[in-house]
């Protein structure tokens, strides 16, 4: 059980704490984003309660709080990280309108005693390593797409010169060229013997799931330990509809794509056309909802929940991939 409930404000360069005991909030303390910073924190926190019964609860903040929650979890310390629109509802719903370092810490304080968040463990070695290539991955593609425009544009100019062209154009081939060993480093790893291997190599056996989107829903979903049920996974992705109806006078239609891992919804759309044209089963689900009167782009989306959902099927039941087995998940 937790008597120390601590809340932990994550900037660039500090951290502002405050804790409570009993109900009884301690003054905000501030300390550096440093090594002394945190055993500065570790020795008043120690002096309060027990590192196993105090709960640190802070926002996931850029990649402000990994240093901070890394340090802490070492040491025994129970840490909670929170979506920061999570800590803003609770906050709003607390009724706060001020906002200063030390109210944001106090909030988090009470979200901790109140919600209990479930504890931040460190991801393995395996999930670091390709988030940070995937995430490189997403940089190098938006470049790209940016560059390309350029290009383009500068093509319709009549007086453009030649060596322009020319060097951006080998900007693009040496980008091109980068995105290239990023995939043989992405599959490499993928590939090799880590925790999470058995999971690669049931989800690369399925038709429509290639590379790149086993690993996004590896990592975003760290093997899938934050979705406990079929419905979880298509949530967490953005890809289930979501009602918005309020007695007789509200009845919007349904949408998808407004929350969600938007990395993991991108990849698992891009991937549901490929299982179009691979996956029998699933084309004959697609063409089923096209007939129905479904439109192409929405049937398309359906797809992507159903490969997500295969997914997590097959992972979390430890299943093999029949390709011609037709699914009977619900649309």
């Amino acid at each position: 059980m937790n008597s120390c409930f601590v809340g932990a404000d994550i900037a660039a360069e500090t951290v502002t704490v405050v804790w409570q005991l009993e109900g009884q909030f301690s003054r905000p303390v501030t300390i550096a984003q440093s090594a002394a910073g945190y055993a500065q924190l570790r020795r008043q926190l120690a002096a309060q309660a027990q590192p196993a019964q105090t709960l640190v609860v802070m926002e996931a903040t850029s990649t402000y709080w990994m240093a901070l929650a890394h340090a802490l979890h070492q040491h025994g310390f129970q840490v909670s990280v929170v979506n920061p629109l999570q800590a803003h509802h609770f906050a709003q719903a607390q009724g706060q309108r001020s906002k200063t370092d030390a109210i944001d810490a106090r909030s988090l304080s009470e979200l901790g005693r109140l919600l209990q968040p479930s504890v931040w463990t460190p991801p393995p070695a395996i999930c670091v390593q390709l988030e940070q290539r995937l995430t490189e991955r997403e940089q190098l593609i938006d470049t790209r797409s940016r560059w390309k425009n350029q290009l383009h544009a500068l093509r319709q100019r009549p007086d453009v010169e030649a060596a322009i062209l020319a060097r951006w154009r080998h900007r693009l081939d040496a980008l091109q060229a980068e995105l290239d060993r990023l995939g043989i480093e992405l599959e490499a790893l993928l590939l090799s013997e880590h925790v999470w291997q058995d999971s690669a190599r049931r989800l690369l056996r399925v038709t429509g799931i290639g590379l790149i989107t086993a690993a996004w829903l590896l990592v975003a979903t760290h093997n899938f330990a934050y979705c406990q049920t079929a419905e979880q996974i298509a949530a967490y992705a953005g890809l289930a509809p979501h009602p918005h109806d309020s007695g007789t006078s509200v009845r919007r239609k349904r949408q998808t794509g407004h929350g969600g891992h938007a990395a993991l919804r991108r990849t698992l759309y891009m991937a549901a056309g490929s299982a179009l044209q691979h996956n029998p089963a699933l084309r004959v689900f697609y063409q089923r909802l096209v007939a129905r009167g479904k439109i192409k782009n929405m049937a398309r989306v359906a797809v992507a929940r159903k490969l997500a959902v295969l997914a997590w099927t097959l992972v979390s039941k430890q299943r093999e991939f029949d390709r011609n087995y037709h699914l009977a998940v619900p649309a």
